[in-house]
């Protein structure tokens, strides 16, 4: 009887032995599958430190870039602070926390969706800042024609110096010119434009032959086209018969003389225009001015 006992015990022992080899194999499988979350948690939360690290590069490239809009450079500034912060809650964040580290990476998809919108809206501005470069080449070219406009005419006067005594002619010193809209009031805006005044301003010259004068104005676009042209509408200029765009007849006294002429406007074209007062055959002033649409 106390041998079988013997048996039991030494049964049971075995047993325990088994249960606990079996705890103890156990233990260590969980510990090391615990290991291996923990080391993919670490690696996950570098892999999102390094995003976040990339995505402070790419705002700090945009940062350095001109953007001329204060309203998206501000928004900018505060989404890089924003991402500066994260990036700090991340470097603080235990790799044991799953989910703060889950809370960060939603966080920097939406932060990548905001930087693909202002992306765009970069893009867009350059687009534009290359149009009005384009656009700022060719008012150059543009006033560059005007200046060589404006060397012929000076060309021209020159050789009408030749026959004529510069001493003995009227000259007009200066023009300005108002836009009037169909009411004949003033306007700043091109598409109301419907009337043009030009306030122009003879000099005083007491060697000029008093009297009446016929004072005839040429205005032409910037396309080269006389503005109001009329096959009636000539007079003489170097033996020749030209046509003008309008007339009036002033009495010149010799002394300085303040007058006022109007040309209605159908079609306007964007560009420089030019203005040119010609009195008793000789061309008398030009002026260029610009309608911008």
């Amino acid at each position: 009887m106390t041998e079988q006992k013997n048996i039991y015990i030494w049964i049971l022992i075995a047993l325990l032995l088994a249960v606990i080899g079996g705890l103890v194999a156990w233990n260590l499988t969980q510990r090391s599958e615990l290991n291996d979350i923990v080391e993919q948690m670490a690696i996950e939360k570098e892999e999102l430190q390094e995003e976040y690290e990339d995505l402070a590069i790419q705002f700090d490239g945009y940062q350095q870039m001109d953007i001329r809009n204060d309203s998206l450079q501000d928004l900018l500034s505060r989404e890089q602070q924003r991402v500066q912060d994260l990036l700090e809650e991340l470097r603080q964040t235990k790799a044991s926390n799953a989910r703060k580290i889950a809370e960060l990476k939603k966080e920097l998809a939406t932060v990548r969706m905001v930087m693909k919108d202002y992306v765009r809206q970069i893009d867009s501005l350059n687009a534009t800042n290359a149009r009005l470069t384009a656009e700022n080449q060719q008012f150059k070219a543009e006033n560059q024609q005007v200046k060589e406009q404006n060397t012929h005419l000076s060309t021209l006067n020159e050789q009408l110096t030749e026959t004529v005594t510069r001493a003995s002619m009227m000259e007009v010193t200066s023009c300005t010119f108002t836009m009037l809209n169909k009411n004949d009031r003033k306007t700043r805006m091109v598409s109301h434009l419907r009337k043009l005044q030009f306030d122009y301003t003879i000099a005083k010259n007491i060697t000029c032959t008093p009297g009446l004068k016929d004072l005839y104005v040429r205005i032409m676009d910037p396309n080269g086209n006389l503005i109001g042209e009329k096959e009636e509408q000539l007079f003489a200029f170097e033996s020749e018969e030209i046509p003008y765009s309008l007339t009036q007849q002033i009495e010149y006294t010799g002394e300085a003389y303040a007058g006022t002429c109007y040309q209605p406007i159908e079609t306007v074209v964007g560009g420089f225009y030019t203005i040119d007062f010609f009195c008793d055959g000789n061309l008398i002033g030009s002026f260029p001015f610009q309608l911008k649409k």
